[in-house]
This record gives structure tokens, C-alpha cells and sequence, in this order.
């Protein structure tokens, strides 16, 4: 079945993408906490947090193709990951991972506001 092109299935689109990097970098989050899977309710929170986030990519790609969303999800999801690790976690981010993810930034960046591959 052919993606929807409307701006209303474009939104849903990418209200689904936004969906799925949260969920995403909520679980992977909660990894620590579950401490090998042996901590019953951050468990939950891993195994729950990916299958929203897998079902709601499933979903966007009804309305983003499968290349740009992968991109964004995962370009974002490092970006959001890294600076939780930094913030919560109190992880160390030296220059290269720094440059790495301002590089990653700008690649989002460029596929949103210069791909044609994007629908806007």
C-alpha cells in the first residue's frame, strides 16, 4: 500500500517517529537500571519502551520512507542517549564524542531541510 501524502498523514508521520526516538532512548535508559534484567519494574520498562517504540517506527513508515526515519531515529536517539549518560548517569563525553555527535546533528539536519526524499 503506497504511503499517504497528505500533510495530516506527514504529522501523524513523524508524531510517530517522535514517539518511537522517546520510547526508544526511555528504555535503553532503564538498561542500567534493570541490572541484567534481574530488577522486575525497570525490566518492564526496557521490554514495554521497545515495543512501543518498534511499533510506533513500524508505524511512521507508512508516511516517512524507511531510510530517512531509520536515520532520524537512531541519529536522534544516540544524541538523546549520550547527553542522558552525561546528565544522569554522569558519563564523561570528551571532544571526539562531542564533534561525533554534532556530526550527527548536522547529517539530521541536512535530511530534514535538504533531502527530497522528505516530504514537508
Amino acid at each position: 500500500m503506497p504511503a499517504p501524502s497528505s500533510v495530516a498523514g506527514m504529522s501523524a508521520g513523524w508524531l510517530y517517529l517522535g514517539v518511537a526516538i522517546v520510547a526508544e532512548v526511555t528504555a535503553t535508559s532503564a538498561l542500567t537500571a534493570s541490572q541484567g534484567f534481574t530488577r522486575l519494574w525497570p525490566s518492564a520498562v526496557v521490554v514495554g519502551g521497545y515495543v512501543i517504540a518498534f511499533w510506533c517506527l513500524g508505524q511512521s513508515l507508512r508516511f516517512i520512507p524507511v531510510g530517512v526515519a531509520y536515520a532520524i531515529w537512531a541519529g536522534v536517539g544516540i544524541v538523546l542517549i549520550s547527553l542522558i549518560g552525561w546528565l544522569v548517569f554522569r558519563q564523561v563525553l570528551d571532544l571526539a564524542a562531542l564533534a561525533g555527535m554534532g556530526l550527527i546533528v548536522a547529517g539530521v539536519v541536512v535530511i530534514n531541510v535538504y533531502s527530497r526524499s522528505v516530504a514537508h
